[in-house]
């Protein structure tokens, strides 16, 4: 009887679908139909020997192929398309130094969770290991900064190998996948088998809390005083952000983001504390793990002012040591619950009282469910207020002080017009304010970045992409042409340092060529910012190779960022005073090309609040 029930179920068990058999094709035009297959519409990719057959390929496809001007600056945009839209980004580069050329952008979407397709040709596998020509170990030389690899062996293994890279990149926490194509099989002929199906053995990444954790959460909000929701870049991978915001509304709990949550939740909403962190507000930073008194050196005591939070609900974060400092200190009394997909994250840096293994849409979704058949007895109002005192007391600010007005700026460029110097902060709060709060910024790494974190507000999803983790340098203009292209209709502009402007500036080459009007504002100061401002605090001002100007001339303006974008034939314009700056910004917003803006300021400048790498908000200067 057992036997004849074992037959039906087998009999009656769903059949998976049959693969698709295509006509007899080369291994480079099976490439390219599995792209589009996958419903790739655009791929940054510079040839070379190695992946020339792809770009024929290419040439014969709906996929748009553009050229950039450095392989670093092509996955840099494959990555901004890929922030901005959560689809996967695909780039391609040629066999080692083009392949090469693409670690640090694989690194980047490595730390930041972004996913990102990275093909690359490779030379005949009869010469792999034999160091010829352009030949490296792409696939070994990755495999600490990728999700996953391919080393492609067999002709005949293409659009399986096509269909999981896409699948593994986007699924579960996003990343980036290499494809390692060797030549001669780009050219070996095969007809293919188009799967409908990718099962992994070993991979899962549809993973649910059980009620039974989600209820304890809600139990631990109803024993709470002092509850903090801290959430970050995976609430916006996760697509979960509208399910935070009525979670958060549903509970009144405070809101605070890291660096790459901004826009998970919307800073202008009432119970938006902004970003928390070494350069966060100080109001996060205190609702966290409460007020201390100011202490002038790290051999005073703690002594707290007034407490933090007794709850710390962590979603989607990976608590960065950049947002805790000193980690022990972080949170130290509260109780600390982590929701993550990760469940490597959990207990990494900061040991947790509740792990849960969750999408993070899922687990918000359902602890909304429960509220709603549960409504929460209180919104916690004398928390709320204490909350609002800390916002009045000490919000993101900045003034013209005494530094400023004896700097070499001020001596060099405007003496006897002390008062049109223009702040950075000043540049990005009337970006804000001419783009209605409506922008996609993207931005370099230093303190441009910081500030484009502070002074500009951020309301959804996909609108602040920086690179974060792995802080690289050059990312800003390149990602901005990639989330144009993803967003024809969206105004994008780079918030972007001098320093950091320069080490992707061939890409205007890019933006012109292509059309893709992504816009650049420079904030100039002539120095690397951050390392500077460092420089101030912990050397007693001693610069190490920090000035990026002409030392022989130091009032010219080095270099000629304006000569340059219009050699690149990029309109540009520069700007020394307040009252010219206005005009010029909007000159810029107006353009349907790609635009310049070089702002001069002053390089005495630092991003405040601070609290110096490894301590504590007892150290926080604000």
């Amino acid at each position: 009887m057992k036997a004849l029930k074992l037959e039906k179920r087998k009999a009656t068990a769903p059949k998976a679908p049959k693969a698709e058999i295509g006509q007899p094709m080369l291994g480079r035009d099976i490439l390219v139909r599995a792209l589009e297959r996958e419903g790739v519409e655009v791929i940054f990719a510079y040839p070379g020997g190695a992946s020339m057959e792809i770009h024929q390929a290419l040439t014969r496809s709906t996929i748009r192929t553009i050229l950039p001007r450095h392989e670093q600056g092509g996955s840099f945009a494959a990555e901004g398309y890929a922030r901005a839209t959560g689809k996967a980004g695909v780039c391609m580069a040629t066999s080692g130094p083009g392949a090469t050329n693409l670690v640090t952008a694989l690194a980047d979407a490595y730390m930041d969770s972004v996913p990102l397709v990275a093909i690359t040709g490779q030379v005949p596998q009869a010469m792999i290991g034999k160091g010829g020509f352009q030949e490296t170990d792409f696939f070994g030389m990755t495999l600490p900064v990728v999700k996953h690899s391919y080393l492609i062996t067999d002709v005949n293994d293409i659009p399986r190998i096509v269909k999981e890279a896409f699948y593994i990149a986007t699924s579960g926490r996003p990343g980036p996948v290499v494809i390692d194509f060797p030549k001669n099989l780009q050219i070996s002929k095969t007809q293919p088998v188009w799967p409908k199906e990718i099962h992994l053995r070993g991979y899962d990444p549809d993973k649910k809390a059980d009620d039974l954790a989600l209820n304890e959460i809600i139990g631990l909000i109803a024993k709470a005083e002092r509850p903090v929701l801290y959430c970050g870049g995976g609430i916006i991978t996760g697509n979960a952000a509208p399910e935070l915001l009525q979670f958060a509304e549903a509970t009144g709990i405070p809101v605070t983001t890291t660096i790459m949550g901004c826009g998970a939740f919307p800073e202008t909403h009432p119970l938006s504390m902004r970003w928390l962190g070494m350069h966060g507000s100080a109001t996060a930073n205190w609702a966290v793990s409460g007020e201390f008194k100011q202490r002038k050196s790290l051999d005073e005591p703690m002594v707290k002012i007034k407490p933090g939070a007794d709850l710390l609900l962590a979603f989607g974060v990976r608590f960065d040591d950049r947002v805790t400092g000193k980690v022990e200190e972080f949170c130290k009394t509260g109780t600390i619950v982590h929701v993550d997909i990760d469940q490597s994250e959990h207990n990494k840096n900061r040991k947790v009282h509740l792990a849960i293994e969750s999408d993070i849409k899922y687990a918000l979704g359902r602890l909304n469910e429960m509220v709603r058949k549960r409504p929460m007895p209180k919104k916690f109002p004398a928390w709320q207020a204490q909350i609002e005192e800390w916002k009045q007391r000490a919000p993101f600010h900045y003034e013209v002080n005494e530094e400023v007005a004896q700097s070499e700026h001020m001596r060099d460029h405007l003496q006897g017009r002390e008062s049109e110097v223009i702040l950075p902060q000043m540049a990005i709060e009337m970006l804000y304010e001419l783009t209605k709060g409506e922008a996609l910024i993207t931005t370099g790494v230093g303190q441009h970045q910081m500030w484009a974190g502070q002074y500009y507000k951020y309301s959804s999803p996909r609108q602040f992409i920086t690179s974060a983790g792995l802080g690289a340098m050059g990312f800003g203009y390149p990602a901005a042409m990639g989330v144009k292209v993803a967003c024809p209709d969206r105004q994008v502009v780079d918030i972007d340092g001098d320093g950091s402007f320069l080490m992707n500036v061939q890409e205007l080459a890019t933006a012109h060529i292509e059309k893709i009007a992504a816009k650049a504002l420079i904030l100039n100061n002539q120095h690397l910012g951050m390392v500077v401002q460092w420089e101030d605090s912990f050397y007693e001002g001693n610069r190490g190779n920090t000035y990026l100007g002409d030392p022989e001339h130091r009032r010219r303006i080095y270099p000629d960022y304006v000569a340059m974008a219009r050699s690149f034939n990029v309109p540009a314009e520069r700007v020394m005073y307040k009252k010219d700056l206005r005009t010029a910004m909007q000159k810029m917003l107006d353009s349907d090309q790609p635009y310049v803006l070089d702002v001069i300021c002053p390089y005495t400048e630092h991003v405040i609040p601070f609290i110096p790498a490894g301590r504590t908000v007892a150290d926080m200067i604000y």
